[in-house]
């Protein structure tokens, strides 16, 4: 995780610099708030990571005399493919479009997340594609 770390916090530096360069150029509001935010963005995760990366022993992804034995292990399972989050996705996409086109777009929104949601619980529970 130290090189994860690493990446993050140079965007967060980065970020500082250029919002610094940005602001003491221009005296815009907008872009120095988005520029700051950007820097934040990358402080967050990386001071998060560089500080667990101190207190947990190294993975083989950080030794660099590590063999590709060393970093194998379980893979894990993975879903199947499903419909669902295509279907949720596009009943999100009606109930946003509610705030255009007005609340009637926004019952066949629900009615369409609701059995979206009740599609992925039902699936999970079989184990595979319905």
């Amino acid at each position: 995780m130290k090189i994860e770390s690493y990446v993050l916090l140079f965007m967060a530096a980065f970020g500082a610099v250029i919002c610094a360069v940005y602001w003491f150029t221009s005296y815009e509001d907008a872009g120095s708030i988005m520029l700051g935010a950007f820097g934040l963005l990358g402080l967050l995760p990386g001071g998060y990571y560089y500080w667990w990366s101190r207190r947990m022993s190294p993975r083989p992804e950080d030794d660099p005399e590590a063999t590709q034995a060393q970093g194998a292990g379980v893979v894990g399972a993975f879903p199947s493919t499903s419909i669902w989050p295509f279907v949720l996705g596009a009943a999100a996409l009606l109930i946003a479009l509610s705030l255009v086109f007005g609340f009637w777009t926004a019952i066949f929104g629900f009615t369409l997340a609701v059995s979206a949601v009740i599609g992925v619980i039902v699936e999970s529970r079989r184990g595979g594609v319905l």
